[in-house]
């Protein structure tokens, strides 16, 4: 499983200390670090959708200009986040076959359980 995420993200280190102590194995994957792949967001955003991936609550999203948030949509979400890959929703969970972004009761149930 990779995790796909920053490393100063709370959630994505209360994940991280969830699948440490389950045993499972995983991958830790910083956007800030090792950057972030365009097959990798496509492949997000098939799978999980622009509207959920995009976080509009994010300190990266407000910092945009209202001319960058205005209007978004599939092709401006994607070359958003590619320029700014803390505005992906943290953490992306994925294990080549399926994507899970986000680290709620839900998913951690379907992640852990």
């Amino acid at each position: 499983m990779k995790i796909h995420g920053i490393k100063t993200c709370d959630t994505c280190r209360k994940a991280l200390k969830a699948f440490e102590g389950t045993g499972k194995a995983h991958q830790f994957v910083d956007f800030r670090v090792d950057g972030l792949s365009e097959t990798d967001l496509d492949r997000w955003l098939e799978a999980a959708g622009w509207e959920l991936l995009l976080n509009r609550r994010s300190t990266s999203w407000r910092a945009l200009s209202d001319e960058e948030k205005a209007d978004p949509n599939m092709e401006k979400a994607k070359a958003l986040m590619l320029a700014n890959p803390t505005l992906i929703k943290r953490p992306v969970f994925d294990d080549g076959e399926t994507v899970t972004v986000g680290f709620g009761k839900k998913e951690q149930a379907a992640l852990l359980g």
